[in-house]
């Protein structure tokens, strides 16, 4: 139904996941100018690397057979009242595929505890092997980092030291400060999220032949229809970094992103927030108002737009979006072959037969004319869009797209193939792929429905991002492309109210495990699910949600120096 400017996109799918986008239409103006500089680096590759052993070494014969436990133990010299109980974590790791060139190697061991203790564990460097059942500890090696106060969930240590490429390391973990066990995961562990892991990431020593120089937007050509939004009090300035000379690294091990909005590590977070009625359709207070709950600007906005070319919702970058860019942020445009407030749909074969040319025209000019790059999607999750056309035609639909976005010299749009990722499309996603030419980043929208689409699943933060990530390592879709949490989102537990809060907290860990993931994008919104009293979608619905994802957000991981988060 279309009320003042309300369009809601409903669908229907046999998948167990529903949503759907609540866009408002407000009138648009044409760019204002827009200068901004990004420095070109060539993103680090991560890895993510499961222990190939481990065991707890100790002089505690009652102990067995420690390599084949589900967990491992630490202690102190004196423990459960035993003046020679202390126990060490034994770990190994095969690291195999780390490339000849790769520079700036940093190492990350992350093992999962239960619950938490005021104690201080050390990663050393361990001559003992993690492969025998009960080995009697030895004298430390050198010391790699500690954690003070053992934190329920996973704990993390830097190992950089120690790892610096290819072989076989042995890491063990030595307590200090309580003299009770603590107990981790192992590798037998029967919940594979909870495994230990290293991750590994590192910078490519090799950069770009030259840095991409930037466009001044020209001045516009209309007025806007609508009046602008009020400008801030300070405009924040805009993302700018000093490139390095050519065929030299930057300094320090994070604060850079490559030229199709890679970060140099780390992962971008972001926000779709829409904007309503009751609000004044106001889209830039819609993300202000969540920033100022969670206390931080996000990297990313997220936003859907049609093909009217007219409006809010089709004359884009708005007066919004120009003052999100100007103040650090970076965009997301969803361009949705559809008219949101006639509700009509297109067809995919009405884009590449070029009955459409005037309006990609339009806004490629208008994209070309921001002068930054920007993250630019075309019909995303096609694979829920019957009435549109077969795969084939939504293939030949994007090429068209991106060749009349080069033709128009909008080369700043850094195109992200967004699917929905479910296991009942996976045997169609290969022939959805446009092809790696066409594609920067790849994208994909998972979610922790538990009740709200009939299931009683609780899933993980790890578990539900990990199956289409794993699909796509699998089949080799996108391989060596950057991925995008192009929307996620997690419902309550009704019978568990701490459970939201747990999952956001958790979150960055997942995020850590799946390192080719670059951006996480929190939809937040009902979509098509309903707000009842075991549902609801939003991130913001009660305090601890809030409390959970301001934690989330804060998290070094997802604190880009270059972006919105500064």
């Amino acid at each position: 139904m279309t009320r003042h400017g309300l369009h809601r996109i409903t669908r229907f799918r046999s998948a167990p996941r529903r949503k759907a986008i609540a866009i408002g239409v407000v009138g648009g103006s044409v760019v204002a100018g827009i200068v901004a500089t990004m420095m070109p680096l060539l993103a680090s590759d991560d890895l993510s690397i499961r222990a190939a052993a481990d065991t707890t070494a100790t002089a505690v014969s009652q102990d067995g057979d420690n390599a084949a436990k589900a967990t491992l133990a630490t202690c102190s010299t004196r423990c459960d009242g035993n003046p020679r109980g202390g126990r060490e974590a034994v770990i190994e790791f095969a690291v195999t595929t780390v490339p000849a060139n790769a520079v700036n190697v940093r190492a990350t061991l992350r093992v999962h505890a239960w619950q938490q203790f005021a104690a201080t564990v050390t990663a050393h460097a361990s001559p003992l092997s993690a492969r025998e059942a009960r080995p009697t500890p030895a004298p430390a090696g050198p010391a790699l980092d500690s954690v003070t106060g053992v934190s329920k969930g996973f704990n993390e240590w830097d190992i950089s030291k120690l790892v610096t490429g290819n072989g076989t390391w042995t890491v063990g973990l030595a307590q200090t400060g309580l003299e009770s066990r603590i107990y981790w995961a192992s590798v037998e562990n029967r919940n594979p999220d909870l495994r230990p892991s290293l991750v590994i990431s590192y910078d490519i020593g090799t950069r770009p032949s030259s840095v991409p120089t930037t466009r001044s937007a020209p001045p516009p050509s209309a007025a806007p229809t609508t009046a602008a939004p009020k400008p801030s009090a300070t405009i924040a300035p805009s993302r700018t970094a000093t490139p390095s000379p050519s065929g030299t690294l930057p300094g320090g091990k994070c604060g850079s992103v490559s030229d199709k909005l890679v970060p140099s590590c780390g992962a971008w977070w972001g926000m779709y927030s829409p904007a309503g009625a009751g609000g004044g359709w106001d889209h830039g207070k819609a993300v202000t108002d969540v920033e100022a709950q969670v206390g931080r600007k996000f990297d990313i906005v997220h936003r859907y737009h049609d093909f009217s070319n007219a409006g809010s919702n089709g004359a884009f970058p708005d007066e919004y979006e120009q003052q999100q860019m100007r103040e650090g942020r970076l965009m997301f445009f969803a361009w949705e072959s559809r008219d949101f407030s006639a509700g009509t749909t297109l067809k995919w074969s009405e884009i590449y037969s070029g009955r459409q040319d005037a309006t990609i025209d339009a806004v490629a000019g208008r994209i070309r004319a921001a002068g930054v790059p920007v993250f630019m999607g075309f019909d995303h999750e096609p694979e829920d869009e019957p009435a549109k056309g077969g795969d084939a035609d939504f293939v030949r639909a994007w090429r068209y797209v991106y060749e009349r976005f080069a033709k128009a010299g909008a080369t700043n749009a850094v195109w992200v193939w967004t699917m929905m990722g479910w296991s009942g499309h996976y045997s169609r996603y290969a022939g959805l792929y446009p092809g790696d030419r066409y594609v920067d980043w790849v994208g994909y929208d998972p979610y922790n429905f538990h009740v709200c689409n009939g299931s009683t699943v609780w899933k993980s933060p790890s578990t539900t991002v990990g199956g289409f990530y794993d699909w796509l390592d699998a089949n080799g879709v996108g391989a060596g492309k950057p991925r995008m949490l192009a929307e996620f989102g997690t419902n309550f537990n009704s019978a568990d109210l701490g459970a939201k809060q747990r999952w956001f907290q958790d979150f960055p860990a997942a995020l850590k495990a799946h390192p080719k993931i670059k951006a996480a994008i929190y939809f937040n919104s009902p979509g098509m699910t309903s707000r009842t009293e075991t549902c609801d979608m939003t991130m913001n619905h009660d305090a601890s949600a809030v409390a959970g994802f301001t934690k989330a957000g804060q998290d070094p991981y997802l604190r880009q120096p270059t972006g919105g988060s500064r």
